[in-house]
């Protein structure tokens, strides 16, 4: 079975490939192999439940197929020195491990899924090795199973682990008879790259940047106070602590989100900008989120680390209700999506921003709402059914990694509740911080789209 076409458009560069300007940001956050951006816990780790039963062979040569397809999965960032630039390399087989999971109790499979992902979301997979993905397939039965795809965090973004998934299964379906693979023309990463290096001194682009200016001047990301200083002779390990937003909140949250039309997510960011003012006293306040960075519609099928650090920043200091701090948040996210650059771009022109990732006592929170366009929800592809598994409540003492802060994800599923998850530095932070901080977020929220009118000090009140 041949993989479908790719497109191989001329770099122009045909003997040295230079990074995006994404990698060029995961660069200033090398720390060696032990931490950082290239650390060998910095991974994405997903899972879902697969029902039918598998061919095992077939699945080892539809994951090799993927790798075909994607340059980035068996691209190397060469780091050292001034001349940094990628590496592509031919395809290598995927290592695919088959764990017998039978015997237990049918009612706790779900449970027991989720506990593999958090095992090998602990692990540690070098980023020196590749391809950047690998497979575990836990077996309950002959037509029951979890499969959690690893990949490095320096190749991949979560739309791409979609794609990655969406591919797979294709590629399974074809290997078993059911027709010929039906996936778009694919353009490498490197593509973007060189569109990107291309295309630094555009009209849009010094427009975008001169907005930058203005937008972010005398400002700082907001950092809250650690429980403990930072030390450089301590290697940092991340914990989660996982959380629900039942789904009579989750419902307030959205028809709140209709009724003054913004996103679930602008909403949320209203109520963590509340919180923040709670516990800092700041109201001009700068917080980090993640765009796609898929800036043209022919990377929307591409592999490979897209994502972008976007700081959004809101003066929330005349505002004295809630409706009026989403009113704000909204323009601001708004005003954001229409400027969106390469963060990169953005320091250039406000380096002190990031002044707060280098103070030993604090930590930048990022804050996102997970976008998933493609998660696979009970989809069925040739004779396997794909769930994701997104109800993940499972805390966990050691997680993969983050460049450095800390992260709050939520992700709004299809069941009508909210998960949440809040990444931190246990180095830097007690968990009994970390759920403090979720519990007055969930009262805040909770008060604020039950009485969007009334006084903040109300909805910040104990």
């Amino acid at each position: 079975m041949s993989v479908p076409e790719t497109s191989q458009a001329s770099t122009g560069l045909a003997d040295r490939i230079p990074l995006s300007l994404n990698q060029e940001f995961l660069c200033a956050f090398d720390k060696g192999d032990a931490e950082g951006a290239f650390s060998h816990r910095h991974t994405l780790v997903f899972g879902w439940r697969i029902n039918g039963e598998i061919d095992i062979d077939t699945l080892r040569g539809a994951l090799d197929d993927v790798v075909a397809r994607h340059e980035t999965l068996r691209t190397s960032i060469v780091r050292g020195g001034d001349d940094r630039h990628q590496e592509i390399h031919p395809p290598s087989p995927v290592e695919l491990v088959v764990r017998d999971l039978s015997g237990g109790d049918p009612a706790t499979r779900d449970v027991q899924a989720e506990e593999l992902v958090n095992e090998l979301d602990a692990g540690t997979y070098s980023v020196a090795e590749l391809p950047h993905l690998r497979a575990v397939l836990g077996r309950f039965a002959d037509d029951d199973a979890v499969l959690v795809l690893i990949a490095h965090h320096t190749a991949t973004d979560s739309w791409s682990i979609e794609l990655i998934i969406r591919d797979l299964a294709a590629f399974y379906a074809a290997r078993r008879g059911h027709g010929p693979v039906d996936l778009p023309q694919v353009h490498q990463y490197r593509e973007f790259a060189v569109w990107q290096q291309e295309n630094l001194d555009t009209d849009a682009m010094n427009a975008s940047r001169e907005y930058w200016r203005g937008k972010l001047r005398d400002a700082q990301i907001l950092a809250i106070p650690t429980d403990r200083p930072r030390s450089a002779e301590v290697v940092a390990t991340y914990s989660v602590y996982r959380f629900l937003i039942d789904a009579e909140l989750t419902s307030a949250t959205m028809k709140f989100a209709k009724t003054t039309r913004s996103s679930p997510f602008m909403v949320m960011l209203a109520a963590y900008n509340v919180l923040l003012n709670k516990m800092t006293g700041a109201t001009d306040i700068v917080v980090p989120t993640f765009t796609s960075g898929r800036y043209q519609d022919r990377f929307l099928d591409t592999v490979g680390p897209f994502f972008n650090f976007v700081p959004l920043r809101t003066d929330i200091s005349a505002c004295g209700t809630f409706r009026e701090v989403v009113d704000r948040a909204r323009e601001t996210c708004i005003d954001v999506y229409t400027h969106d650059i390469p963060f990169a771009q953005v320091v250039n022109e406000v380096p002190d921003l990031i002044r707060p990732f280098a103070e030993p006592d604090r930590s930048v929170v990022a804050f996102e709402v997970l976008q998933s366009p493609m998660a696979m929800d009970g989809e069925v592809v040739g004779d396997l059914k794909y769930s994701e598994v997104r109800r993940r409540l499972l805390s966990q003492p050691v997680g993969s990694d983050i460049p450095d802060g800390a992260l709050w994800a939520m992700d709004v599923l299809p069941s009508g509740e909210i998960v949440g998850s809040l990444k931190f530095n246990g180095n830097l932070f007690d968990e009994s911080t970390m759920i403090t901080m979720v519990s007055e977020f969930r009262r805040v929220l909770g008060r604020a789209v039950a009485a969007p009118d009334a006084p903040l000090t109300e909805i910040q009140a104990p």
